[in-house]
């Protein structure tokens, strides 16, 4: 019977791959590319690939993201309406840059603008100090979302200044991702916060049971910070410390914010009305009713709010429009290096077409299936001409791009599937040669503390190292 009962396991188990495999392909969203990579690991890991799939690939959360776009739809893009209204905003952009943002505005609900007024805060002690400065003098509201909070040294001043803000009858709100954040929401800095009247609520909550119905691996990923409905912030920064406890191995972790003024701020606003709302109910639309702030600025700005209710190419779009419009000089950072296909293409044909291309990467990854997956792809990108740099100072996480030391781009982004397909990300894309030498002088300070990889020596790597590498590469899809 011993060999029935084993034909009966070996069929059932060819019977589930064939299903799968069968769900993977009448699957209406996703790529090819990824269609393939999931096919491959239920395909060779039968039993790892179907539970895998079954929790991160299969499409479920169907309530949650008809939800988030009724949601959507409550707020229309008001601030497109005005700027018909306010000529003086309209952006003077180089013809040659007219192309990003057109691409831009296609496939989302924002124009670009003039009027802005932007700072670059690099690193945490910069960035706090400000943003706790600016909770101090607000007046009628502070709103944060973050993907990370730890109640840490940074973490405390923030909330120590939102409940000096309560205490003032300041509207204070703070939306953090249920994963990410989920030390935070069980701590008694929540609940001092709470108790002081600073409204606290976890997004996309992350329970056992919605693991049946809902992807757990769709996270709000976002940073965002509005104050008195005239002040944002957007970037890479988490309210947590450079030493971040949960992987301090790997501190510190180099962010870089930007603190701005002018009309890109109320789509902020409008973004975290949407995702606030979306995880308390309550409904603050009323504050778009404010007509956006307007500067004597010829600064354009553009805010691109992603996810899965949004045009889920809409990012990527974006990237490879503001890579194909280098001229002379392209740089990125990001901690998690890798994206699509057509992204990849784009920077190894700016290389190819003599642009002085330089992707800065951080030598040590907190993700080892990241690292080995993005390494895959050096080769290809050294070949074509790419710079490829290793900051050796901590783990790079500021996610940066500049193009001819005038387009520029901020974010919460990487340049990883995970943002680019699935995550809640809001990226700030603009153009004006100033605040671009500026982000510039930030990349070449994080390149002064890099060490380029030789295309020579990486050729000559060990066969285990090529083996491993490529074999990660085959799951960038699913990463």
């Amino acid at each position: 019977m011993s060999w029935l009962f084993t034909s009966i396991l070996i069929l059932a188990e060819l019977a589930m791959v064939f299903v799968l495999i069968a769900h993977v392909l009448l699957r209406r969203s996703g790529t090819s590319e990824t269609r393939l990579a999931w096919i491959l690991l239920i395909t060779i890991l039968p039993i790892v690939g179907a539970l895998a799939y079954l929790l991160l690939g299969a499409p479920r959360g169907n309530r949650q993201i008809r939800r988030h776009a009724s949601v959507r739809g409550c707020f229309p893009g008001m601030l497109r309406t005005r700027s018909q209204d306010l000529p003086k905003l309209d952006p003077d952009v180089p013809r040659h840059y007219q192309q990003v943002f057109s691409l831009i505005e296609a496939v989302s609900d924002t124009d670009a603008m003039a009027g802005h007024e932007l700072e670059l805060l690099a690193g945490g002690d910069a960035f706090f100090a400000q943003l706790i400065k600016d909770i101090d003098a607000a007046t009628t509201s502070c709103h944060l979302l973050s993907y990370i909070y730890l109640d840490d040294e940074d973490g405390r001043r923030v909330a120590e200044a939102l409940i000096r803000a309560s205490g003032r009858n300041v509207a204070c709100r703070v939306l953090v991702d249920s994963l990410g954040s989920k030390g935070f929401i069980n701590s008694s800095t929540k609940q001092r916060m709470e108790a002081a009247g600073v409204q606290v609520h976890e997004g996309l909550p992350t329970r056992i049971l919605t693991m049946l119905w809902a992807r757990m691996d769709v996270r709000n990923h976002r940073k965002i910070v509005v104050i008195d409905n005239t002040i944002g912030y957007i970037g890479s920064q988490n309210i947590a410390s450079e030493s971040f406890a949960p992987k301090a191995r790997y501190a510190p972790w180099v962010d870089c914010m930007v603190r701005m003024h002018g009309p890109g701020v109320h789509d902020l606003q409008e973004l975290f009305i949407e995702d606030w709302y979306l995880d308390s109910n309550e409904e603050l639309s009323g504050l778009l009713q404010a007509p956006p702030a307007v500067l004597q600025s010829k600064t354009t700005a553009q805010i691109i709010g992603s996810g899965p209710n949004f045009r889920n190419e809409a990012l990527s779009l974006a990237f490879q429009a503001t890579i194909n419009a280098a001229e002379k000089n392209l740089t990125l950072t990001t901690p998690y290096f890798v994206p699509d296909q057509a992204t990849t293409v784009a920077i190894q044909s700016a290389a190819m077409r003599g642009v002085h291309t330089t992707l800065i990467l951080p030598a040590r990854n907190d993700s080892k299936l990241v690292a080995l997956a993005s390494s895959a792809q050096y080769e290809d990108l050294l070949k074509a001409g790419v710079k490829i740099h290793l900051f050796q100072a901590g783990l790079l996480h500021a996610k940066t791009m500049t193009v001819d030391h005038q387009l520029f781009m901020v974010g919460s982004a990487n340049l990883d599937r995970r943002s680019l397909q699935l995550n809640f990300e809001v990226s700030l894309f603009g153009w004006d040669s100033d605040f671009a030498a500026q982000l510039h002088f930030l990349q070449m300070s994080y390149l002064q503390q890099s060490t380029p990889l030789d295309s020579t020596a990486w050729e000559k790597r060990s066969g285990f190292k090529r083996l491993a590498c490529n074999a990660a590469g085959l799951l960038g899809p699913l990463l």
